[in-house]
């Protein structure tokens, strides 16, 4: 998790929450990470509702803050710019969208780990996850699973499609054949349709973020400087990488688990699901088949 002290009694809740509705049966460790050192009492109060291991650790200032060699003045406008066009959060996030993209992975109280399962502040698990979902992930070679899928603000990302056409058209050779391309471009990669998997909410296996294919692609958006110029965020960034470097099959939608994290969530659509798993949730207010959704187009690009 990363998380600021700030937002201790938020972070906790979401803790409380997944250890209640997953965690008791597993004991798998916690990792926290922020960009400042957490102050004895996040550590204290943290550890007392975490019965297996619990770390925290400070991210190193060059993974975090944004790199000398950006043009601050071109940055800054960038932002006003944004915040001008009432774009959400469109003067801030830019580090964390950063530091998620392309380096959590490589921290070295992550770099031990194979598999994460990302949890925020302020989120909700609406149903018990019975199972193990790292252990299923792994017997099923997947790489990447989600719950919500929206659309992506275009204002944030004018130029990154462009970079990504570049990346391919030097690349090609990195691309699986049955890749998820056509769930991210509705005219063969031409333009980007701004789907994505909503990254707040992830689980998946870090060798492939570490691997060859995806390194080399987020070395090259960082060139562009594309994180802070526009607002680059690691939904679209994940999505991108996952969806052209992994097969398509090797992507999970992770229907029975609850998930909420304001303004949408997800609620199983079974409703025997949602029995079994004493989901709290309604479907009839998911944001599975909202109009902004991209579902519905992942279920298409699954099938086909």
């Amino acid at each position: 998790m990363l998380a600021r002290n700030s937002e201790l009694e938020t972070a906790m809740g979401s803790v409380r929450e997944l250890e209640e509705r997953f965690n008791k049966r597993y004991g798998y460790p916690w990792v926290f990470l922020n960009e400042v050192p957490f102050t004895d009492e996040f550590k204290r109060n943290m550890s007392n509702i975490i019965a297996g291991p619990v770390s925290f650790g400070r991210i190193p200032s060059e993974d975090w803050y944004q790199p000398k060699w950006i043009d601050e003045e071109k940055a800054s406008a960038g932002r006003a710019q944004m915040e001008a066009d009432g774009v959400v959060y469109g003067g801030d996030y830019r580090n964390m969208c950063r530091f998620n993209s392309g380096f959590f992975y490589r921290h070295p109280l992550v770099l031990p780990y194979k598999w994460y399962w990302r949890v925020e502040p302020n989120v909700h698990f609406r149903c018990d996850t019975d199972y193990d979902p790292f252990l299923f992930m792994e017997e099923n070679d997947k790489v990447y699973g989600f719950t919500i899928s929206p659309l992506e603000w275009p204002q944030t990302v004018p130029t990154l499609w462009d970079a990504v056409k570049e990346f391919i058209a030097d690349n090609p050779d990195l691309l699986p054949a049955n890749n998820s391309m056509a769930y991210l471009s509705d005219d063969g990669g031409a333009s980007y349709n701004m789907c994505h998997f909503w990254s707040n909410f992830e689980i998946a296996n870090m060798e492939f973020w570490r691997g060859d294919a995806y390194s080399k692609f987020f070395e090259h958006l960082e060139s562009k400087g594309g994180f802070y110029y526009e607002r680059w965020g690691d939904a679209p960034v994940h999505s991108i990488g996952v969806g052209l470097f992994a097969r398509k099959d090797q992507i999970h939608f992770f229907d029975d688990i609850g998930y909420q994290h304001d303004p949408f969530q997800h609620c199983p659509r079974d409703s025997a699901v949602r029995s079994a798993k004493n989901c709290d949730c309604r479907p009839y207010e998911s944001f599975d088949y909202n109009m902004y959704s991209c579902l519905t187009k992942w279920e298409q690009v699954l099938r086909s």
